[in-house]
């Protein structure tokens, strides 16, 4: 779940609604929020891209490493 959080909390700090999220990884919000709420996981090229956008290490964004 630590990865749920750190997903929402950063989108958040962008101000950014699941839909806008989605839009920059071109995927569905429904996907985005599927990550904040039901625990689940994008594969690794979408982890790349989301460490990417929020300009973060990919352990930041799965919690192994602080941010």
């Amino acid at each position: 779940m630590e990865f749920a959080k750190t997903i929402k909390e950063l989108r958040l700090e962008k101000n950014w609604t699941q839909r806008e999220l989605a839009e920059k990884i071109n995927l569905t919000d429904r996907a985005v929020g599927l990550w904040e709420t039901h625990g689940r996981e994008p594969n690794l090229t979408t982890i790349c891209k989301l460490a990417e956008i929020f300009n973060i290490t990919v352990g930041q964004l799965l919690g192994v490493e602080e941010y």
